[in-house]
């Protein structure tokens, strides 16, 4: 277990792969930890530096009280790499997570080498609508809403599996207060302008049943970058990376190879 202090935030994060390779940095979504990769990570290419971590208000991370900024969130991730000294990463963001790496991208480009925008956009939902939901959620818990989050999350048919009753129970364990506070900074995000501006490599995916951030979606986002590629992962929801984690280690695989990080 490896927390990183960074000013008033405790991080928790993890290494695996080889400590000198090149780096690669995840970001997960809304209600889940670093556990969101376990299936993805060991089917990448050996040689790499495989680095993830627990946003705030997330896993074992410190949880501050809301609202949380993404401009926070965006400094937390800075923090954690510099602290670790990476530099040219590959960043590899899911949900909020990608919204932290476009942000990232946008401040320090000498940390991001390229971007892989999973399940996400410059733009996720409107701001009542987050405020709708925070309402809930402070009303009821995230209880409240997770048959409907789950839903978004997972294709019908993995909703029936043995698997399923995990994530739900990491979405249930997340802390109120972090699920709450990240919600408000993805509420005020819109990331169009700033991420159209970006030139470096990048790849979206999305998950063809995705009922978060539809592929239509990452597809506009992703398109806002030019020479940029994306890929859609059939029968996937919000979280292919747990459906369908060989499909999504050998779309990985083929974009890491190609910008010769491999």
């Amino acid at each position: 277990m490896k927390i990183a202090t960074l000013g008033e935030i405790g991080l928790h994060y993890r290494i695996d792969g080889n400590p000198d390779g090149a780096p690669v940095v995840f970001a997960n979504s809304l209600g889940t930890d670093l556990r969101l990769w376990d299936q993805v990570i060991p089917l990448l290419p050996k040689g790499l530096k495989y680095i993830r971590y627990d946003k705030r208000g997330h896993g074992l991370s410190s949880c501050p009280p809301a609202p949380y900024s993404m401009g926070a969130l965006i400094t937390d991730a800075e923090r954690l790499l510099d602290h670790l000294g990476v530099r040219d990463c590959v960043f590899v963001g899911l949900s909020i997570g990608g919204m932290i790496a476009q942000g990232l991208a946008a401040k320090r480009l000498d940390l991001v080498r390229a971007l892989v925008l999973s399940n996400t956009g410059a733009k996720i939902g409107t701001k009542d609508m987050w405020e709708d939901r925070v309402a809930t959620l402070r009303k009821g818990g995230i209880a409240a809403l997770s048959d409907a989050i789950l839903e978004r999350w997972f294709s019908e048919g993995f909703r029936q599996t043995d698997a399923f009753l995990g994530w739900e129970n990491m979405l249930l364990r997340q802390p109120l207060e972090g699920y709450i506070g990240c919600s408000q900074a993805i509420s005020g995000t819109d990331f169009y302008t700033p991420t159209a501006a970006l030139t470096l490599p990048a790849l979206g995916i999305a998950g063809s049943v995705d009922g978060s951030t539809p592929p239509d979606l990452v597809r506009e986002t992703i398109d806002l970058i030019k020479g940029s590629d994306f890929r859609l992962i059939k029968g996937a929801g919000h979280l292919p990376c747990v459906e369908k984690p060989e499909e999504y280690a050998a779309i990985l695989t083929d974009f890491l190879t190609a910008q010769g990080h491999v």
